[in-house]
């Protein structure tokens, strides 16, 4: 059975997110619809749907006049198994002393390195996007300098690599939290199957907004792999929730918004201590003042 898509663009985050909710009402319904930031600085958010059936092209060209948005594009999408295709596409990844990889890939895992198993159904934050990449190479050049994280958040966490990499070096615990119901359930499928249960605790939660967050604190290392606006916003919370001299690795920044993010920490007491552009994204290490 064919799948359609329709896909639109609009400016501004409430308006996408009330088109997302209005598509939900269409007939014929949506199996899925997704709403994205366009992660180019421009503002724009992209919104989508899936359909089993042809979707009414008059009721889509009616809410985008309603919200704003530019015409929905209709397109019909062929069957594809997209776990195969994706297994296809994504070699392992090696980051330092880090090695990422699908179960498919399991026979290529080095002795010498810390695996991380991550499925290719659970793509997002596999390592090959530049900033998850970045992130453990900062992460892997902080611990060949010496530093033991004790006390380690991963704040938007995703797959929950990055959280998993640190337990994997480190004999302390680990919190990793994610705004997102499904990706918090994704990260903890992912603690189970690479054994670190126990070691990875997964929660939900907006930024540190979460008891067990507040409890554990202050942090003396910080990932977040996120966005811009996101990281800026995070900025005076992060402080707080640092202890003097800790690390935080920062990426999901475009190499042109990397400045405003690094003025915006220091601010806060947070300074640059290193930073890696791979391809369109830098990834940030820096450190709070004592």
């Amino acid at each position: 059975m064919p799948t359609f898509t329709a896909l639109t663009t609009l400016m501004g985050r409430d308006p996408a997110y009330a088109l997302g909710d209005a598509m939900e009402g269409l007939t014929p319904e949506p199996t899925g619809v997704g709403v994205f930031e366009v992660e180019d600085g421009s503002g724009l958010w992209e919104v989508g749907g899936y359909f089993e059936a042809a979707p009414d092209e008059t009721a889509l060209m009616v809410l985008a006049v309603a919200m704003g948005a530019k015409p929905f594009v209709v397109s019909e999408v062929p069957e594809t198994d997209w776990v195969a295709h994706v297994r296809r596409e994504l070699a392992p990844v090696e980051a330092g002393r880090f090695f990422v990889y699908g179960s498919h890939d399991a026979d290529k895992v080095p002795q010498d390195c810390e695996p991380l198993l991550i499925e290719a159904a659970m793509a997002f934050g596999t390592g090959h996007h530049g900033t998850t990449l970045g992130c453990l190479r900062a992460l892997d050049r902080l611990a060949g300098d010496g530093f033991e994280g004790e006390n380690v958040v991963d704040i938007g966490c995703g797959t929950a690599v990055l959280a998993m990499a640190a337990a994997r070096i480190w004999p302390k615990n680990v919190l990793a939290s994610d705004i997102d119901e499904v990706a918090v359930e994704v990260a903890a499928a992912n603690v189970m199957a690479n054994g670190l249960d126990g070691r990875v605790n997964c929660v939900e939660a907006a930024g540190f907004d979460h008891p067990v967050l507040a409890e554990a604190a202050p942090f003396d290392l910080v990932f977040a792999n996120i966005l811009k606006g996101p990281l800026v916003a995070l900025a005076p919370d992060m402080a707080h929730a640092m202890q003097p001299g800790g690390y935080a690795i920062l990426s999901g920044i475009l190499n042109e918004q990397a400045d405003d993010v690094i003025d915006v920490y220091a601010r806060s007491g947070i300074n640059l201590v290193h930073r890696e552009s791979i391809v369109d994204w830098t990834t940030l290490t820096l450190r709070k003042m004592t």
